[in-house]
């Protein structure tokens, strides 16, 4: 899902893949949109196996744009996928390869972090993304981390750029 109105694609595609450093001041009221559709895509999770639904929402370099993803299970569970890696390869598949993510709220009841795996895929976008962890039944219940305070020392496209 995307939400920006009036937006114009080709403006965004410009803007995205210009090489333009990522937001870091993000306001308030744009955590409180990303929160706000995290917790609302949450309610689209297909997780019949372990009844654990996320919701993510990824917030665009340009501080508007929000593109938001579930958790996906299957019953062959290696083949899952989980929210944030749902909502940032929705994030690629609408602007192309050098899109920049400013921030991912995740959505789930208990509070929680992102898994290992969604660490590393976030790591691979940048990792001064700011991530808000919220509880969806209390959103005063929730957590800031950078991707790199979730993984430090990370493997980075740098390391294979030596």
């Amino acid at each position: 899902m995307t939400k920006k109105a009036g937006w114009n694609r080709s403006y965004a595609l410009r803007n995205f893949q210009s090489g333009e450093p990522v937001v870091k001041n993000i306001t308030p009221d744009q955590i409180e949109s990303i929160v706000d559709t995290a917790i609302a895509v949450r309610s689209n999770a297909y997780a019949p196996y372990s009844n654990f639904l996320v919701g993510a929402a990824v917030l665009l370099a340009d501080g508007e744009t929000i593109i938001s993803g579930c958790n996906v299970e299957n019953a062959s569970y290696g083949l899952s996928i989980c929210a944030e890696r749902n909502a940032i390869c929705q994030t690629v598949a609408q602007f192309g390869q050098k899109t920049n993510i400013a921030a991912i709220a995740v959505a789930a009841t208990p509070l929680a972090t992102p898994c290992g795996a969604c660490r590393q895929f976030i790591a691979e976008f940048g990792m001064d993304i700011q991530l808000i962890c919220v509880d969806p039944n209390d959103k005063t219940k929730r957590n800031h981390f950078t991707a790199e305070d979730l993984l430090p020392h990370g493997f980075t496209k740098d390391v294979l750029d030596r």
